[in-house]
């Protein structure tokens, strides 16, 4: 043992007989006996001080209030988070500093599914078994209701079954296939005194009939024209400023959020009507009639002149320019796309500042903005703004005689990916996962960091996988399923490798992208090029599960139902992500 201390220290003991106090050896031989001692010390003692870090590989994850580990009643419902809690968007009971570094269970959602959860950047929304809305955040409760909030019921008794989030407005649409908006700001959410109160129901409903009042302004957004006889709205989809819903009969319509919701043509229109303010003192019904004019149409040459130019977010009408657009009566109708008459649609999608049509037979149409690639036409397609709806080419660089149809398109921020099955003959199919846009944080997942990318590239450790199904006798392709992709650049997607188990084997979670808050749930905050497994709080790799819960609680904690059958589904957010049960 003294040997090794010895050893140890030896180039210490040099220093000091080399030093200027040589001629003071009686100082030098005590200091040797307690460098000596202290290394005898060191080497029998299990403490460690201001020495290298020792800690196991794990054991450099923050410490949190949430619970580590999963619940030990495997029949109870539990959600997962990680990422960033900017603004309480987690959990309303930790602090806003705090970012959970790995998957974490949120005990405030124990017991509950949901119908959909949406995360945005300052403010959170969801819808409960019962249909009915809550919101939280900071950005919600604002800085006068700083501290801890529990999600606050807003819009009740209508049945909601999907969420779309902006900044200043919530979107959300009931069964029934209604379009509802109201405030994410909670104070701008009270009816003001003598205001008549918000209705979309008929005389029958259960306000009428148990004298129940609404206490939040809502507004619904109509269509300019009469729906067809059974046609409703089916799905809705929302970016930063404009809002884009598709109906039963395939047809695509859009409203515009805000003023900034054309300025990159991603309306699909210009020219519209909102209601004029003056007629609440005229006691008139008036309309102004307005036009959002896209910034290539309005300044085209602004990227050509190399002197300073004054820029603009907002290109409109004149009579525009006094009017509130964060207000949720701003615009309360829905425009059908005038070109897209006579083109039916089976899938919407929005990015940031683009829009998306998938129509049955697998063609895509995509408008808006492009300064990263992100429509998908091509490389040699160096426009930043695309006004009208254009076909994307989704079969460059395969063989001749590939015939290729599109099943699924997604967009998030500056980001899209589409999901495209492949058939070189009538034997056999494969599936592809197409991705451009931005990729600077490695969202493409091609291994590159490519800031433009306009030509949709393969993600090859996710595209062509196969697999022998027993039932059929025979290989089939795996699908990608369930995408969702941030608006800050990371994406979640669940690959299917059991689809005739019936959720028994689950779906696994796959990750990429930006990493910053570790959004990715790895305990990292480097990006990742490539698709990656997600661990669960217990080790295992996260799967994403079907199952028929014993029971299901709503945000109040009362059981709804027993016996109903949900599964598991990954969503993200700004910075960060979440894995919660939703009701099938």
């Amino acid at each position: 043992m003294f040997r090794r201390a010895g050893a140890t220290l030896k180039p210490h003991f040099r220093g000091v007989h080399t030093s200027h106090a040589r001629q003071n050896t009686g100082k030098a031989l005590i200091i040797s006996t307690v460098l000596a001692g202290s290394a005898l010390w060191y080497s029998t003692s299990r403490a460690v001080h201001n020495d290298a870090d020792l800690r196991p590989a794990n054991d450099d994850k923050p410490r949190s209030t949430f619970i580590s580990t999963k619940p030990s009643d495997s029949n109870l419902l539990y959600t997962l988070v990680w990422g960033s809690n900017s603004d309480k968007i987690l959990s309303p009971e930790i602090s806003s500093d705090e970012t959970l570094r790995t998957p974490t269970v949120a005990k405030w959602l124990d017991g509950v599914a949901l119908r959909d959860l949406q995360l945005h950047r300052k403010h959170a929304a969801c819808i409960d078994a019962r249909g009915d809305v809550y919101q939280w955040g900071e950005g919600f409760f604002g800085d006068a209701l700083k501290g801890v909030h529990s999600p606050k019921l807003t819009l009740r008794g209508k049945n909601i079954i999907q969420l779309q989030l902006t900044d200043e407005k919530l979107y959300a649409l009931s069964a029934s296939g209604r379009v509802y908006t109201i405030a994410t700001d909670v104070s701008q959410q009270d009816l003001l005194a003598g205001s008549p109160t918000p209705s979309s129901d008929s005389w029958w409903g259960t306000g009428w009939l148990w004298g129940e009042d609404e206490t939040v302004d809502f507004a619904e957004l109509t269509p300019t024209e009469s729906l067809g006889w059974g046609e409703s709205f089916t799905s809705i989809a929302a970016g930063d400023n404009h809002l884009l819903a598709l109906t039963s009969k395939g047809r695509v319509y859009a409203h515009p959020v805000n003023k900034q919701a054309n300025h990159y043509g991603q309306l699909g229109f210009r020219k519209f009507s909102i209601p004029d303010p003056s007629a609440a003192i005229t006691k008139g019904n008036s309309h102004l009639h307005v036009e959002l004019i896209p910034k290539s149409l309005a300044d085209p040459f602004v990227n050509s002149s190399r002197a300073a130019r004054a820029t603009s977010t907002t290109f409109a009408s004149d009579n525009l320019s006094n009017i509130d657009d964060k207000n949720i009566h701003f615009c309360p109708h829905l425009f059908e796309i005038p070109v897209l008459r006579g083109v039916e649609a089976a899938e919407i999608a929005a990015g940031g500042r683009s829009s998306f049509v998938r129509t049955p037979n697998g063609q895509v149409l995509g408008w808006g903005a492009n300064e990263y690639g992100q429509i998908g036409l091509g490389n040699n397609v160096s426009l930043d703004t695309i006004t009208v709806p254009t076909e994307i080419i989704l079969w460059r660089f395969t063989p001749n005689g590939t015939r290729s149809k599109c099943l699924s398109v997604k967009a998030g921020g500056d980001l899209t990916a589409f999901t495209v099955e492949r058939e070189a003959d009538k034997t056999r199919s494969t599936v592809d996962l197409l991705l451009c846009g931005n990729g600077q944080y490695g969202g493409l997942g091609n291994n590159t960091y490519t800031t433009v990318q306009g030509n949709p590239l393969r993600v090859k450790s996710l595209s062509g996988l196969m697999q022998y199904n027993d039932r059929i006798k025979a290989l089939e392709p795996i699908k990608p399923e369930e995408i969702s992709i941030s608006p800050t650049g990371h994406i979640l997607l669940a690959l299917n490798s059991s689809a005739d188990s019936e959720g028994v084997g689950g779906k696994d979670l796959m990750v990429w992208g930006r990493n910053r808050e570790s959004e990715l749930g790895n305990g990292k905050k480097a990006s990742l090029v490539l698709p990656a497994t997600v661990e669960s709080p217990d080790g295992d790799r996260i799967m994403l599960m079907t199952k028929k819960a014993t029971e299901v609680k709503d945000l109040h904690g009362k059981v709804w139902k027993r016996g109903v059958k949900v599964e598991q589904h990954a969503v993200t957010g700004y910075e960060c992500s979440a894995v919660y049960w939703k009701i099938e």
